[in-house]
């Protein structure tokens, strides 16, 4: 890991070890509830950067079949197709990079807390559900499973666009999380697991109101 993001990871471990100490207080040692609470915080904090991610993603999904028909109807002439594109765009008031830079800055937390959790030293641990030690594997491949599943939840949520390609990759993501995750310590995949239920929750109350949402979009 390179050193510019040793200190966030340091700081992450160092909140680990504040909310270990807080269920210490209520006298049930937990470091599997130490990163549950860890990973509420984390969503909460990063939600306005969520909502922009999330809602330039479906603006961008549902713009999709007036952008194949301006390719279609365009597609011997780029530059007149640039011209309405933008302007199909600013129309409605959708900027294609909107969606990048909420990940771009969420990037290094996301590696930070990856490589916090994943090479975190669990000293004197108690049993968690059914762990005996997150630095391990899930023994019984319950995470893994829940990891693939809610995966597949959270891309099915903000997917309109049905084409072959997001099908594919609906099916490709969560099997390639759940696969991974066989592998990877159970305190990492259970941060994933429990940032992909807070994520399913966020993007439902994004949405619960559909109408309200898109008047505030096009505002």
């Amino acid at each position: 890991m390179g050193f510019i993001l040793d200190p966030i990871s340091h700081f992450l471990q160092q909140i680990l070890l504040f909310f270990y100490g807080v269920t210490e207080m209520t006298g049930f040692p937990s470091y599997g509830m130490a990163i549950i609470l860890l990973t509420i915080v984390i969503k909460m904090s990063l939600y306005p950067l969520t909502v922009k991610q999330v809602k330039s993603m479906k603006s961008m999904q549902e713009l999709q079949p007036k952008v194949k028909e301006l390719q279609a109807k365009l597609k011997g002439n780029p530059e007149k197709l640039n011209k309405e594109m933008a302007a199909l765009y600013k129309t409605a008031g959708v900027n294609p990079l909107a969606g990048c830079l909420p990940l771009i800055v969420q990037m290094p937390f996301l590696i930070g807390i990856f490589y916090a959790i994943r090479d975190f030293q669990y000293v004197d641990q108690t049993s968690f559900l059914w762990f005996t030690d997150l630095a391990h594997p899930d023994p019984l491949y319950i995470l893994p499973v829940v990891s693939a599943i809610t995966t597949y939840l959270q891309q099915k949520q903000t997917t309109t666009d049905m084409t072959q390609q997001n099908k594919m990759m609906m099916i490709f993501m969560p099997l390639f999380v759940g696969y991974i995750s066989l592998t990877f310590p159970a305190g990492l995949v259970l941060y994933w697991s429990v940032g992909n239920l807070i994520q399913i929750a966020q993007q439902w109350w994004m949405y619960r109101n559909k109408p309200v949402v898109a008047q505030e979009e096009a505002k």
